[in-house]
């Protein structure tokens, strides 16, 4: 199969890793290896380790990059990145220089029709990142309880009828089960009211959102993740995170938050100069957003933001 997933930030991101050549770098989230080519152009003697759980993005990564992965220059690692601590200590590393994150589906992932992650392709409900697991959109949709697909459609698709989409389904399924894309996309039509559905782009983009967020617990991942990202970067260390949601920016938005704050402590307690100071810096006060041109040129990296943080 063919990529032609056009890598969002693709620089900016990069940039704020403020690269070393003999440095320890890991890209969290391979895909077609934008952010993979870009860091290795830079590293002389230093090694990068890419990891993906879609077995599509690791085996053409590993005909793209077969020279660096012969010369030991690149690792791939067939894991979500969940697993960053352990599957980095698996190669006796135990420190990394930078990390890079570029989050959301790949637009290989939303344009190959049989994965059911979009709603303009008609096929099984899937919605997998890593085809070895066993849970899918299609067994949510038929199988979860009315409460837990309200949960799912409110929290994760932040849709303004989950309530009525959620019944909708319920009803559908007492008939036969909901199979594929397009028999989900009519049922949610006919839950939303027709002067909301002529508005605020496709009807289905929130429902599978929050889907394929809840199939592949996208946020709990990158809540483990980052939390081990944070350990595990050197001093001077420094992580780049581009979102393209707004759940995953106001995580990623919390965290370096906390980080970045020093601690409260109670008034008139004596103090040592730099003795409670907030271990990691901010690199980005505002997330740093696509060109007027990226944008463009590439419509998918209109809601992407950039944020960064760095160890002191």
């Amino acid at each position: 199969m063919t990529f032609e997933h056009v890598t969002v930030l693709l620089h900016e991101a990069i940039e704020l890793l403020d690269i070393k050549p003999d440095g320890i770098y890991v890209d969290a989230t391979l895909g077609g290896g934008g952010h993979t080519g870009e860091i290795l152009k830079q590293l002389t003697t230093g090694k990068l380790y890419s990891f993906d759980q879609d077995d599509t993005a690791i085996q053409y990564n590993m005909n793209r990059y077969a020279d660096d992965i012969a010369t030991g220059k690149l690792v791939l690692i067939h894991q979500n990145f969940r697993t960053l601590t352990a599957a980095l200590a698996a190669q006796n590393v135990q420190n990394v220089d930078g990390i890079v994150y570029d989050l959301g589906v790949s637009s290989v992932q939303f344009d190959d029709g049989q994965r059911g992650f979009s709603y303009n392709y008609d096929a099984e409900l899937d919605m997998r990142m890593d085809q070895r697991q066993t849970l899918t959109a299609k067994a949510i949709v038929n199988e979860w309880s009315f409460n837990e697909l309200l949960r799912v459609l409110s929290r994760y698709g932040e849709d303004r009828f989950p309530k009525q989409i959620a019944r909708k389904i319920e009803q559908h399924r007492e008939n036969g089960p909901i199979n594929t894309t397009f028999e989900l996309v009519d049922i949610i039509k006919e839950a939303i009211p027709a002067p909301a559905r002529r508005k605020g782009g496709h009807p289905a983009k929130r429902t599978f959102q929050a889907l394929r967020i809840a199939v592949n617990d996208e946020l709990g991942a990158l809540e483990d993740s980052l939390t081990q990202a944070l350990d595990l970067i050197d001093h001077n260390g420094r992580i780049s995170v581009i979102t393209f949601q707004s759940l995953e920016d106001r995580l990623v938005k919390q965290m370096f938050r906390e980080k970045t704050s020093a601690p409260e402590l109670p008034a008139g307690l004596p103090l040592l100069p730099g003795q409670f100071e907030a271990e990691y810096d901010a690199l980005t006060r505002k997330p740093i957003l696509p060109s007027a041109a990226e944008m463009s040129t590439n419509h998918r990296s209109e809601s992407a933001k950039l944020r960064g943080i760095r160890r002191k």
